[in-house]
């Protein structure tokens, strides 16, 4: 964790002429520190796709020829939310974006610093209401059926991340301590991932986008959806509280320019994978799997009260694991007064709305628009189809039977169910899943997805 608290090379030139976040540096420039996670996607209308964009460049030129002032931004990647943090309480980041738990860390070590140093969260980036951002991953080879069989075993995780939190409440489900009875090892996601290829690892817990990363790889299998657990994961925006006092024009416009990048991810769900892609290298098949239209992650910035009370709800375990060492005041971390500001008239109708089921989708290489199925059976014969018709498929899409979380097609488990009639074949994200579904129907088994295909 020490390595990522230092800027990447090829933002020293522009961190040079930099005194204190949100200062001028010389000559009235005033540079705008905004720390984010580009890898991360559940962050990218805070991050990658809005840098992209250019939205928030725009807004501060505006602002800027208003009051005479020069402003600019320095983007700071890192891997995870707790260097994020770290650079905030040194005063060297203005405005970050980070997962719940570490959102629950930042607020807590700001309020026990005081003063200058306390934050607020002000909006949300994306969410999922069952916690199917974080999952759990073995290698393609793995004989483990259930995170039971990783006890006893090593596990790769980011200590205090989501994935980890979701990781040890969902082995309290399965009878076993996941901070005792396992190894954990504290990496970075990608070194994560390389200690689960060469085995040092016998599983992966992390967050959006890795399992689904390392599963379009063909690198590892989804061993438990974080979906099945039932709770709330999301990412936010946090900032100073002497900041957002000091600068809110600066505020307003970023949060803004947030409103802006969600409207544009929602209504250009293929360009924003695409451009996302490029700017991390990471599979744009995984990116759109999280980020498309009906994906994992619903892009909505107003503050839920659902997200609220699973703020309070996860305080008690990170207590537990000893990653929250101070108490942390809730009321006044948790600030939806500069979102609403933004937003406007409707932010309490859409703040109270919540996202629509995923439905199936398939993406034909080439084409800027995927095809929406209403349902398993109908994704399976639109992939027939294209197949028959010779055009190439980028990815198939399809929602989990039982927990809805949405997965790659040709990597979920099928199953064929007789008595469901012309819904007989069913998608599970999970062997564990498929197997709970054929143990409570008689008559079903599982088939290859080849096959669920042809005969659908």
């Amino acid at each position: 964790m020490k390595r990522v608290l230092a800027a990447p090379a090829a933002l020293i030139p522009l961190l040079a002429g930099c005194t204190v976040a949100g200062n001028a540096a010389g000559g009235g420039d005033v540079k705008i520190v905004v720390g984010y996670q580009s890898k991360t996607i559940n962050t990218v209308t805070a991050g990658t796709l809005l840098r992209s964009l250019g939205y928030f460049e725009k807004r501060l030129n505006e602002l800027g020829k208003a009051e005479g002032k020069k402003y600019s931004v320095v983007w700071q990647d890192y891997d995870t939310g707790a260097p994020i943090t770290a650079q905030m309480l040194a005063g060297k980041i203005d405005i970050g974006s980070m997962g719940d738990y570490p959102l629950l860390i930042n607020g807590s070590r700001a309020q026990a610093q005081g003063g200058d140093a306390r934050t607020e969260l002000v909006s949300i980036t994306g969410y999922n209401l069952r916690g199917a951002l974080n999952g759990v991953v073995v290698d393609k080879g793995s004989t483990a059926k259930t995170l039971r069989d990783l006890k006893g075993k090593t596990v790769s995780t980011s200590v205090g991340s989501a994935g980890h939190g979701t990781f040890v409440q969902a082995a309290k489900k399965y009878g076993f301590d996941g901070a005792k009875d396992v190894k954990i090892e504290n990496q970075q996601p990608s070194v994560g991932a390389s200690a689960l290829e060469s085995g040092k690892a016998a599983g992966l817990a992390q967050f959006v986008a890795w399992p689904g990363v390392l599963a379009v790889k063909q690198q590892a299998r989804l061993l438990y959806d974080g979906g099945d657990l039932g709770v709330p994961t999301f990412h936010g925006v946090v900032v100073g509280k002497k900041f957002a006092g000091a600068k809110p024009k600066i505020l307003q416009a970023f949060l803004g320019a947030q409103i802006d990048a969600t409207r544009y991810l929602n209504a250009n769900p293929v360009k924003s994978a695409e451009s996302v892609a490029a700017g991390t290298g990471l599979p744009v098949e995984a990116v759109y799997l999280y980020n498309g239209a009906g994906g994992v992650a619903t892009f909505d910035p107003t503050i839920k009260q659902p997200l609220r009370d699973a703020l309070t709800n996860d305080v008690p375990f990170l207590k537990s694991i000893g990653v929250l060492t101070q108490p942390v005041d809730l009321k006044a971390f948790v600030n939806d007064t500069y979102i609403r500001q933004a937003y406007g008239a409707s932010y309490d109708s859409d703040a109270a709305a919540t996202p629509k089921p995923s439905a199936g989708e398939t993406w034909i290489s080439g084409e800027e628009k995927t095809t929406p199925y209403k349902d398993p059976a109908a994704l399976l014969r639109g992939v027939r189809e294209a197949q028959q018709q010779g055009r190439q498929l980028k990815a198939a899409y399809v929602a989990d039977t039982v927990t809805g979380t949405r997965w790659f097609a040709d990597k979920d488990v099928w199953v064929e169910d007789p008595s469901a009639g012309g819904q007989r074949f069913k998608p599970f994200a999970t062997d564990e899943g498929a197997q709970k579904y054929l143990a409570a129907h008689s008559g079903a088994k599982v088939v290859p997805y080849a096959e669920a295909v042809r005969r659908a």
